[in-house]
């Protein structure tokens, strides 16, 4: 362990230029127009695979996928196997301007390395296989059997990972699972997500007519499907920072204790600081709900935004009517929602009564992403936690995560209910998928340090399962000891399932 740790504090700056590397290349996956890159950023990722150490490096697919790139030592019998699991495609740059350095170099500023995939996850590829370089460039084994994948579809919701998944089902089956693409509270202090939100996704579509016609001529006469679109969207405000009861009262959203209130409240929450870390503008107030505290919202509340909006071109605009207009709606979905029926309600409530009676298509975008929770207990979270206070010298923490990675709870399934780990990556100042994304150059040394500690403590573990990790907690500990994770810590409360929103 300590030469291991000793090897990734000496070779840090070739880490950052493994990431650089990555970074260099724009594997944008959602615009269908980078095919190249995502296939030279697969060929990287192999590279940097078996230059760390790992054997039987392979690029595979499934029904036509993006590469899955694949690297597996096995060399431990009797420990157990750990899956690493993180993806090399990125988002597209958006408000380019916006960037204070090109998003495609690798930039350090002020503690940070931005770029776009810095943090969202290329950096996770690069901390995995620093880990294990650590131990096969020192001492030429791992304590643990690894196999890894990276994705290349994560940004398109990873629509062939299932069938991947199952496809491979032998090759890639391990004990424990490990994901780096989630967020630490604060800068410095470690976390583990235990709940994830789902996510639906629909495409809506309003038309009025067969072509624009000239403002002057039919202006008050004809249907504006502009307007008509935004009038449906609207049905998705509240006031108060509620949804409409179709995406709330009636979809069975579990009521937040009182008790897991308490225990949120415990962590701390500074208003302000949100508000500059979202960059939202002075006077702008925050939507959640009055007397609801935003970690609560994002967490345990289902949301819905619109991501995207087109009628026409500002920069092209003319006076005419626009005949056609749409937008993507995303919701945000919790515990106990199910995402077939949320997807139905949605539908529902965004295609009654359109205004002129303008024709109006909702149609599902992706398949909807279930939700996740597991009990933060047993031998691996608890290896886990030790880790993480090793590797950053402070208390983790257990969090919830208003984000969505659907594959965690198939997979485990898949894997006989194997713990899923899922580590933090990102913190309030990442700007993922946004202009100046980065990551912390600090906690990125640490996180590969606790990695290795992580490997470590799991080659110590007979049984890495957690008791009932099907089960949702009894218990949730957001705050979770670093000594002993099965522990009932002081912070934590009872929460009751109830089928009732709040």
């Amino acid at each position: 362990m300590k030469k291991a740790v000793q090897w990734i504090a000496e070779n840090h700056a070739q880490r950052i230029n493994d990431l650089a590397e990555l970074v260099a290349i724009p594997s944008i996956s959602t615009d269908g127009e980078h095919q190249r890159e995502i296939d030279a950023c697969a060929d990287l990722v192999a590279r940097q695979m078996q230059e760390a150490g790992l054997q039987n490096v392979d690029l595979l697919r499934s029904h036509g996928s993006n590469p899955y790139v694949y690297g597996e030592w096995l060399g431990a019998p009797g420990k157990p196997t750990v899956f690493l699991y993180s993806h090399y495609d990125v988002q597209p740059i958006n408000y380019e301007a916006k960037w204070l350095s090109p998003p495609w170099t690798l930039t350090a500023r002020d503690g940070r390395l931005y770029g776009r995939g810095a943090a969202d996850d290329k950096g996770a590829i690069t901390a995995h296989l620093g880990a294990i370089a650590g131990f096969l460039k020192t001492i030429g084994e791992l304590p643990v059997n690894v196999k890894m994948v990276v994705e290349g579809e994560e940004e398109i919701g990873s629509k062939n990972l299932d069938g991947f998944f199952h496809e491979h089902k032998e090759k890639l089956k391990s004990d424990v699972i490990v994901v780096c693409d989630t967020d630490n509270i604060e800068v410095g202090t470690p976390c583990i997500t235990y709940s994830l939100r789902g996510i639906v996704a629909v495409l809506v579509e309003v038309e009025s007519a067969t072509r624009p016609v000239h403002s002057g001529q039919a202006g008050g006469a004809l249907a504006d499907s502009a307007i008509a679109l935004s009038v449906i969207l609207s049905r998705l405000y509240g006031k108060d920072g509620r949804l409409p009861p179709e995406l709330e009262d009636k979809a069975h959203v579990r009521k937040i204790d009182p008790a897991l209130r308490r225990t949120i409240k415990k962590l701390g929450f500074d208003p302000e600081k949100f508000r500059r870390d979202a960059g939202v503008l002075p006077g702008v107030q925050l939507a959640n709900r009055k007397n609801v505290d935003v970690r609560q919202q994002t967490w345990r509340l289902p949301s819905a935004n619109v991501i995207a909006l087109e009628a026409s071109s500002i920069k092209h605009a003319s006076n005419q009517i626009l005949p056609k207009a749409q937008a993507i709606v995303s919701c945000r979905i919790v515990p106990d929602q199910d995402p077939q029926e949320v997807l139905k309600n949605l539908q529902e409530l965004l295609s009654k009564d359109p205004p002129w009676n303008v024709r109006v298509n909702v149609s599902p975008l992706g398949a909807p992403v279930k939700w996740w929770i597991t009990d933060p207990k047993g031998p691996a979270f608890d290896a886990a936690m030790k880790a993480l206070k090793a590797g950053y010298g402070t208390k983790p923490l257990a969090i919830g995560c208003g984000g969505s990675i659907g594959f965690v709870g198939p997979l485990s399934e898949l894997f006989d209910d194997a713990p899923a780990l899922l580590l933090g990556i990102e913190d309030p100042q990442t700007n993922a998928h946004a202009p100046n994304e980065s990551l912390h150059e600090d906690d990125f040394r640490k996180l590969t340090i606790s990695l290795a500690h992580l490997f470590t403590n799991l080659s110590k573990l007979s049984d890495v399962k957690a008791p009932s990790s099907k089960k949702e907690p009894k218990t949730v500990a957001e705050e979770a000891p670093a000594s002993s994770s099965t522990e009932t810590p002081a912070s934590a409360e009872t929460e009751t399932s109830r089928p009732a929103s709040e």
